[in-house]
């Protein structure tokens, strides 16, 4: 991520705020500041903005205020705010395929940009029936793994998976950072039908500490099933902030 616009000088921040008058609220100027400079390029997708401390100092405006322009624009997609980091300029929101079974891996690569994952565990488990994701299908021993997928050092994604081992007995022994687990079950286990189901959530403390994202922003959850020829392939969580993604697919009518 390029950090060029966190040496913009005070004084020209300070000279373009007050050039915005007095008619608006001064958070509602401070949101019209930060969108003009991305509208005008000298801010581009994937630049750290000045911090709060920075904007308090340079405006003369008090936290509150610089901090619920920061909240607004991010929750209108226009910055991303990764904790511990800093306050980014969006990149266009990214947007993931409704009614296909596709790879997030290519899905990013297509789009221009490098993917890569960080594994937090890939492990067996024993499960009883009535799992929260496996419900009653599967019980017994299974395979649980939980990968962050990020899109240029942005994460995007926490995927929260469980395996039937029966269909893939080697799936402890791949390294997901190097193919992920759509790839290799898609050969050991190819997809006969898969089922969705869409809901807007708050991500769990753990979650949003991978996302880099606070405990309020809203998230997209995807629960997936997969079926091969044979049975159950694997039942999945797929968890994406809602600032950085969304959701399409296309209809239409069929013949009567």
């Amino acid at each position: 991520m390029s950090v060029v616009a966190i040496e913009i000088v005070d004084a020209d921040l300070a000279a373009l705020y007050d050039g915005l008058g007095t008619e608006f609220a001064a958070y509602e100027r401070v949101k019209q500041l930060i969108a003009s400079q991305i509208k005008g390029g000298r801010w581009r997708p994937g630049d750290q903005i000045p911090s709060e401390n920075q904007l308090v100092n340079a405006l003369g405006l008090s936290r509150m205020t610089i901090n619920r322009a920061l909240r607004d624009l991010t929750a209108d997609g226009v910055l991303n705010r990764v904790m511990g980091v800093g306050t980014f300029v969006a990149q266009a929101k990214t947007a993931s395929p409704l009614f296909e079974v596709k790879n997030i891996a290519d899905e990013i690569q297509q789009r221009g940009h490098r993917h890569r994952t960080e594994v937090v565990f890939v492990r067996a488990e024993d499960v009883e029936m009535g799992h929260p994701v496996l419900g009653n299908a599967l019980g017994g021993k299974v395979f649980h793994s939980l990968i962050v997928h990020f899109e240029d050092d942005v994460p995007i994604q926490v995927e929260d998976r469980y395996v039937n081992p029966a269909e893939a007995p080697e799936y402890l022994q791949q390294d997901f950072t190097t193919l992920t687990p759509n790839t290799y079950l898609s050969k050991v286990a190819p997809l006969e039908r898969g089922e969705h189901v869409v809901e807007a959530v708050l991500a769990s403390a753990e979650e949003c500490r991978l996302l880099g994202i606070p405990r309020s922003e809203p998230c997209l959850l995807i629960r997936r099933r997969t079926w091969s020829s044979t049975g159950l392939v694997s039942a999945a969580r797929l968890i994406h902030p809602g600032s950085r993604n969304r959701l399409e697919g296309s209809f239409g009518s069929s013949p009567i």
